[in-house]
């Protein structure tokens, strides 16, 4: 027995997250859609019910090995429970519909839903009680969860968000508690369910996206209210945005790790972060779909040189899912870049 087969994907990823060095680099490949290639079905098919994504997600880790169960489905899931449309593509992640938010007073009459009559978050439920079941405590399940700060854009559109934002603190602050509500619950049901921690996506509070100021008067405190009452670790995503003007803030609001951007520097980022928070990317997903088996190796070795001294890395691409045109040669590169590059002790190249 190998040295790697003696230590669970959790034990990994737990003395990462306390800034140790486990035996290696702890890997998340974020895959979603890949589910639906494992079991020949369309991607709205394949999300149509629970067991399918749980085969799919035990097929893909079986496939590459990787150190983690990604029990998300796709983004707009909590839009649908609200009452909107999901849209399905046949090579690409299902998207939200119209815009369920068209006025001031459909924020007033917004209804917070019982978790426990939404079909389409029962399904999510199911899908991680079975995967608690299968894999135990050996491997995390990663939930997910969407910012209540974040959510209005699938509700309303970038524009009228940001226009309420700005220019309507009354009526922005009544969304944000009931979204609140809706994301604490969402979050704490999945945990209930089985997951291990919840990925808080948050790409909004990104510095891609607001300043800093806007942030903080925000996107941090609504975390920070949020986090503190989610009953289990969280992880929060920034979705490619970049996290270095605010990355100080972030670690104030109770989050465990941070998702960070490949348009940002490991090895600084890695210094701000040191004993607060775990790194948590930054592989490219859009340049993946075209790398070569010899790219996919030197983008892992480059990313592990750069941040995995010293625990508190986790190599994932820099997105939070992984497009579905990436092929299985670039993963299964990139699984195997991990286990020959990301064994502890790192042989520095400095």
């Amino acid at each position: 027995m190998t040295k790697n087969d003696q230590v669970s994907s959790l034990h990994r990823v737990l003395t990462a997250l306390g800034h140790k060095e486990p035996d290696r680099v702890p890997l998340f490949l974020l895959l979603t859609m890949h589910g639906a290639k494992e079991l020949r079905k369309s991607i709205r098919e394949y999300f149509s019910n629970a067991e399918n994504v749980v085969e799919g997600q035990l097929k893909l880790r079986k496939k590459y090995g990787h150190d983690c169960i990604y029990s998300f489905f796709y983004a707009p899931v909590e839009v649908e429970a609200l009452g909107g449309e999901v849209i399905y593509s046949d090579n690409g992640p299902p998207n939200s519909g119209n815009p369920i938010i068209k006025t001031g007073s459909h924020i007033e009459s917004l209804h917070i839903p019982d978790i426990r009559e939404k079909s389409c978050l029962q399904k999510i439920l199911n899908a991680t009680r079975q995967l608690k079941r299968e894999v135990e405590d050996d491997v995390p399940i990663i939930g997910v969860v969407m910012s209540p700060f974040s959510l209005p854009v699938m509700q309303m559109g970038f524009d009228k968000y940001f226009n309420l934002m700005y220019e309507e603190p009354d009526l922005f602050e009544i969304l944000m508690r009931k979204n609140e509500e809706f994301c604490v619950a969402w979050a704490n049901a999945q945990l209930d369910a089985g997951a291990t921690a919840i990925c808080y996506f948050d790409p909004v509070s990104s510095s891609s996206m607001i300043p800093k100021d806007m942030y903080l008067k925000t996107g941090y405190k609504i975390a920070k209210r949020t986090l503190q009452r989610i009953n289990g670790p969280t992880a929060t995503h920034l979705a490619s945005g970049k996290s270095r003007p605010i990355i100080s803030h972030i670690a104030e609001t109770g989050t465990a790790v941070v998702g960070v951007s490949v348009n940002e520097d490991l090895v600084e980022l890695k210094k701000l972060c040191k004993g607060r928070l775990t790194l948590l990317g930054n592989l490219n997903g859009i340049e993946m779909r075209n790398w070569t088996v010899d790219q996919a190796k030197s983008k892992v070795d480059e990313a592990i040189q750069q941040a995995g001294h010293g625990g508190g890395f986790i190599l994932s691409d820099n997105h939070g899912e992984i497009p579905f045109q990436v092929p299985d040669s670039v993963l299964h590169s990139i699984a195997e870049a991990v286990k020959q590059y990301g064994q502890y002790p790192l042989i520095s190249k400095q």
